[in-house]
């Protein structure tokens, strides 16, 4: 079925941010819209403020003025419910809650033509509830949109079991027309991006809670080290630690309070308080005029060690090779050691870690002086990795660990010793998610990996760090922090299929 002509009617109802920002969106590609409110006044004052925002791209020739006229003609207020009767595709954008929604498609049904698409945008309630009291639910689905719906270019079209296979091809190939990326998904909880992505809250929250490291210091970490965008702090307090909490609860309560969604008493104890973000002024970090903005805790200057050997050919044991032998440094080579070791800085023996603790690591290996260091994107560019020591390891081999990472440019952030650190740990989670989303047919193997990168820019898709890093590594690095924390981070089956033929999940 192909996309719907720009000639026909859309209606978006709901003209909040994200319903303004769909009204936008379809207005651009040409089809005139109706855009509701129960709210008097909203749809008008909505109306004018996309009109502003599309006069000033057209002033910064982001867009085409004669377009930016049309779009801007194309939009109307409707009065209401019966005023889109006209429309051929509808699209929801109101509160989070299923009675609410299911209401209203239901008393939307008997307004418009039997032909009208009917579309969500929740984005975590099953599409398979909302149309359970539809006579007609093969036309409904759901059409996801993320905020700000005009810039970000994901939408997860959504299946529901009685969604028929035109309504969601006409919902995708429309998406696609109006210049989306769209993808499909079945409708479970979360769909792909809010289910794969509790990781990346969750395993920095825990962090939190088990004190490795501060606020400000992890979202460095996750940036610097891990190419994200923004940290787990940064970002629940720009999305609203109350709206973030309750993603969580949502997606932990539909999935049977599995272990590896359960919420963050950290986060919650911030909702209780009052403190959801930048939009109170306060959450993780202080937003008021004049607050200190909080500094990264970085290891103070250490003289480079005075014996250097570096093992093996893994990516940083290479790029610390490159990054010392450029500096000047006098170092050794040397091949892989049997026990994995990254480097020997004098009496320091470095490795990278792979999910055991650096106290266990040293204990398992009789190697007091066990130095860890995390997972890096990208170890050549990388400008800072965290660093942890186990809790007999001498001061002099941490000193002499630190002074050979900064002899090779990097800023060493010292870290509690915890299982899997920080990037390995987030990564490691990430990808097991996205493994069993796949696995369980919600979504493409592709699509898991283009849903992340686009909605929540993301580095690299998830399966593709996955194969990166190896499944293997990934599963070593679960398996050892579920010995220590328990079934949170039992590798799923997809994952140790992986493993044990040694066959990568596809990444196409």
């Amino acid at each position: 079925m192909a996309a719907l002509d720009p000639g026909i009617a859309i209606g978006v109802i709901g003209a909040g941010t994200m319903g303004a920002g769909i009204a936008q969106v379809a207005a651009m590609a040409g089809h005139p819209v109706a855009l509701y409110d129960t709210r008097e006044g909203v749809a008008d004052r909505s109306i004018a403020g996309i009109a502003v925002s599309l006069e000033k791209l057209a002033a910064r020739k982001k867009i085409d003025a004669n377009q930016a006229a049309r779009a801007i003609a194309a939009l109307r207020p409707a009065q209401n419910l019966e005023a889109l009767a006209d429309c051929g595709l509808l699209i929801e954008a109101i509160v989070e809650s299923l009675d609410i929604k299911a209401r209203l498609f239901s008393v939307l049904e008997n307004i418009v033509s039997p032909t009208c698409l009917l579309a969500t945008n929740t984005s975590s309630i099953p599409v398979t509830a909302i149309g359970a009291a539809l006579k007609h639910p093969g036309r409904l689905g759901g059409m996801h949109f993320f905020n700000p719906a005009p810039r970000l270019p994901l939408v997860e079209i959504v299946s529901g079991l009685d969604t028929s296979h035109d309504t969601a091809q006409c919902l995708f190939d429309t998406a696609a027309a109006w210049g989306k990326s769209p993808v499909l998904a079945r409708s479970t909880p979360g769909f792909i991006v809010n289910r794969v992505a509790r990781p990346f809250y969750g395993e920095g929250l825990r962090l939190l809670q088990e004190q490795a490291l501060d606020a400000a210091t992890l979202d460095h970490v996750l940036r610097a080290c891990g190419g994200f965008r923004m940290g787990p702090c940064e970002l629940t307090d720009l999305i609203g630690q109350d709206v973030n909490a309750a993603v969580s609860h949502s997606v932990w309560t539909a999935f049977y309070y599995a272990p590896r969604f359960e919420p963050s008493q950290v986060q919650q104890a911030l909702v209780d308080g009052g403190r959801l973000g930048r939009k109170s002024g306060r959450g993780f970090f202080d937003y008021s005029a004049g607050a200190a903005v909080l500094a990264p805790s970085l290891a103070k200057a250490q003289p480079c060690p005075t014996h250097i050997t570096l093992f093996g050919s893994s990516p940083l044991a290479r790029a610390l090779g490159q990054r010392l032998q450029a500096a000047g440094v006098v170092l050794q080579l040397s091949a892989e050691h049997s026990d994995g070791r990254i480097a020997q800085a004098d009496q320091a023996v470095v490795y990278l870690t792979d999910g055991r603790s650096a106290t266990q690591r040293a204990h398992d290996l009789n190697e007091p002086a066990t130095v860890l260091l995390d997972l890096l994107l990208d170890p050549d560019t990388a400008s800072c990795i965290p660093l942890a020591a186990g809790r007999r390891c001498p001061s002099a081999a941490v000193s002499a660990a630190t002074g050979l990472l900064q002899a090779a440019g990097l800023d060493v952030v010292p870290i509690r010793d915890v299982p899997g650190m920080v990037v390995m740990r987030t990564v490691a989670m990430l990808v097991n998610e996205a493994a069993d989303t796949v696995s369980q047919g919600v979504c493409t193997a592709a699509d898991v990996d283009r849903a992340m990168c686009l909605g929540v820019n993301y580095p690299l898709g998830p399966l593709e760090w996955g194969a990166r890093i190896g499944a293997a590594t990934v599963g070593m690095v679960l398996t050892h922090l579920q010995v220590a924390y328990g079934d949170r981070y039992l590798p799923c089956a997809a994952l140790q299929s992986s493993i044990y033929s040694g066959i990568p999940i596809h990444v196409a």
